[in-house]
């Protein structure tokens, strides 16, 4: 559950390497850049590691077909960087002794990077294809890049419940709580007996959708960071050679 926040510690923990800067686009409803845009927002990554398929720059992005969908959604499951923030989060998880039932040792260490693993693709199966899919709702975040910083943080903090239907239209994102709930309660299969149980499945949801919601600061903000020590690392060759 603490991998959303684990990716943004890396990200401003690595923010001091260069990146190459992300363009904003505003093309209009089936304008022919649309696709290549489209190709560009599915290569994203933040440090050139951390995947971000699910963030779109694009104001009038074209609906995803439910093969698109599922492709978001195995994509950023399987995608190497989530193997090791899962073996980091599980580290973390055996050090403080969570989930006691697992024990400790390789065998301990073993069974909480399987939950968190298990967690991990399950959310992302019902809150990024299935629930899109069937509520016909886009699971992608629209960033805006533009506007005060005070506006894009609410905006960013909201988007785990302010949703995009397939046409564009705003309404609440029934897939991110829908998803959170669903694989909370399909955990009960897998953790230890002490963490099961109704109470714990919904403190689990509240507690994944409001990691979802700060990851949306990440979403929102890092092409400015990178686009800042772009400029910076790209400044100083130049300062140096004036110097000499």
């Amino acid at each position: 559950m603490v991998s959303q926040v684990l990716r943004l510690l890396i990200i401003f923990l690595c923010a001091v390497q260069p990146v190459a800067a992300q363009q904003d686009t505003a093309s209009p409803p089936d304008a022919p850049e649309q696709k290549a845009q489209a190709e560009k927002d599915q290569s994203q990554r933040m440090l050139g590691v951390i995947p971000q398929f699910g963030v779109t720059n694009e104001r009038y992005p074209a609906p995803l077909k439910p093969s698109e969908k599922f492709h978001l959604f195995y994509r950023s499951a399987l995608d190497p960087a989530e193997f090791a923030v899962v073996g980091i989060e599980a580290g973390i998880s055996q050090a403080n002794n969570s989930f006691a039932g697992y024990g400790q040792g390789a065998s301990g260490y073993g069974k909480r990077y399987a939950a968190a693993f298990t967690d991990q693709v399950s959310s992302g199966f019902f809150g990024n294809f299935a629930y899109p899919v069937l509520l016909k709702q886009d699971p992608r975040y629209f960033r805006i890049g533009e506007g005060s910083i005070k506006r894009r943080l609410f905006y960013a903090l909201a988007q785990e419940f302010v949703g995009h239907k397939d046409g564009g239209q705003r309404t609440f994102n029934w897939p991110t709580t829908l998803g959170a709930l669903t694989a909370g309660g399909i955990s009960n299969a897998y953790y230890p007996e002490a963490d099961r149980g109704l109470s714990l499945t919904l403190s689990r949801a509240a507690v994944s959708i409001f990691y979802g919601s700060v990851s949306g600061l990440g979403n929102e903000f890092w092409p400015d960071i990178a686009k800042k020590f772009h400029r910076k690392n790209k400044s100083v060759p130049g300062d140096q050679s004036q110097k000499q």
